[in-house]
């Protein structure tokens, strides 16, 4: 056990300290304000205050972990060997870095939480993060300084068995729209094919009526591909299926298609199935609820595993209604056109509320690629080259990487062109660890 002194026990160092001990690196952390008990303790032991008591090891306590609510931090990101860092405290700590106060800021959104402009559809953009104005955004941050913190506890504690942590994956898939021309309804077929006439689009209208007419598979109709690739995957897929109302928003299924609530059901069979909230259940409780309600009916199960819709996150709005219903994690932390770790983390935490100061039962799963910035590639190679360099920065911590896909990825049309090859290699990669 790593017993930790300093002045002041308070939430954020508790929440944070276990975060990256616990959860990273596998060592089980107390915390002491008893100088006696710190000195007695015969084990990994680190002073975490404003000065050292002697000659222990000691890393020097940025404010930010004794505060509460937000302040207006000033931060200076510098170069630190193979990353970076903020959160600078001087060259007679064990660490040049306060990690477990800028990790802080990063677990828990903290600017996130400050004014910034956000994009049409009302989410924080990447461009607006420390992270991608300072170029770090593509490295998992935390993980790395957890494991540079790692080293330290070696050196001062030479006899200790630290244990190891394995790369592994956990792969999204999302299900906004399950089928492109099936099941949705007179009106809206109809609809679609006068759209088809009027954009001139002959190609489109034909596949339509074969497909209509049972002479040719759905293209969005990927599932049973999905279900070979999971056999052939030891890492269970999280498949969301988008179950709201039709709006201007979200345009899936009609829950009262029985081919619909068939497929849901089969998928349960293989993967994990959870909720993909709409558009409008972001700001409704109420909504959520039903739709909660909604997918519990089908897999006949609680409902423990969501996303949301546009991957919008408005915090902690959001994840409080999420906890209120009592989801258990949540998959939409991660930015839709830009690959990268937008928390500084491929290891799942906890959401830390920051209005309550309080360590929340919700896990986070950050996701790190969305099949959509890989489209700003125009070569294949150019798309598999910058998820293998993703990919890689993942493996080096032993970190789980999280990529979401889309059940019309893997259609064949002619944007998606290669993507089953992509989405092979990350199942593959558990291979080659």
């Amino acid at each position: 056990m790593l017993l930790i002194y300093t002045h002041k026990i308070t939430p954020r160092l508790k929440y944070v300290f276990k975060q990256v001990c616990t959860r990273i690196l596998g060592i089980p952390v107390a915390f002491t304000t008893t100088i006696e008990e710190f000195i007695a303790h015969k084990s990994l032991k680190v002073s975490y205050t404003t000065l050292a008591l002697g000659k222990e090891c000691f890393i020097k306590s940025n404010s930010i972990l004794f505060e509460q609510g937000l302040s207006d931090i000033k931060i200076k990101v510098q170069d630190w060997d193979n990353t970076k860092c903020f959160f600078y405290n001087g060259d007679k700590s064990a660490l040049p870095f306060d990690i477990f106060a800028a990790s802080f800021y990063l677990l828990s959104r903290y600017e996130e939480y400050l004014p910034h402009v956000k994009d049409t559809y009302g989410r924080f953009t990447a461009q607006d993060s420390i992270a991608f104005k300072h170029g770090f955004l593509q490295q998992p941050v935390i993980d790395i300084w957890a494991y540079k913190f790692k080293a330290v506890l070696q050196k001062h504690f030479p006899e200790y068995k630290f244990t190891s942590r394995h790369y592994s994956i956990n792969p999204v898939i999302d299900v906004p729209m399950a089928y492109l021309f099936k099941n949705k309804g007179v009106l809206r077929t109809i609809g679609g094919a006068f759209n088809d006439l009027l954009k001139f689009l002959p190609k489109q209208l034909y596949h339509r009526a074969l497909v209509l007419l049972n002479l040719k598979k759905d293209p969005y109709d990927t599932f049973n591909w999905l279900i070979n690739k999971q056999k052939e995957c030891r890492n269970k897929f999280l498949i969301f299926f988008l179950v709201g109302d039709y709006t201007t928003y979200d345009k899936n299924i009609n829950l009262n298609k029985k081919e619909f609530i068939s497929l849901i059901k089969t998928m349960a069979d293989y993967c994990k199935v959870g909720l993909k909230a709409s558009y409008f259940a972001l700001e409704n409780i109420d909504i959520l609820k039903k739709e909660k309600h909604h997918i519990e009916t089908i897999i006949n199960t609680n409902l423990k595993i969501s996303r949301n819709s546009f991957s919008k996150l408005n915090l902690p709005s959001l994840y409080r209604n999420l906890i209120t219903l009592e989801i258990k994690e949540d998959y939409t932390m991660g930015y839709t056109d830009k690959i990268g770790f937008r928390a500084g983390t491929c290891t799942p935490f906890l959401f830390y509320d920051i209005d309550y100061e309080i360590q929340t039962p919700l896990l986070v799963h950050s996701f790190h690629i969305m099949d959509y910035s890989l489209l700003n590639n125009e070569s294949l190679l150019d798309k598999q080259q910058n998820l293998n360099t993703i990919l890689n920065e993942v493996k080096k911590v032993n970190g789980t990487f999280v990529p979401v896909f889309h059940n019309y990825t893997f259609s064949g049309q002619e944007r998606w062109v290669g993507f089953k090859q992509l989405f092979n290699s990350i199942i593959n990669s558990t291979n080659k660890s």
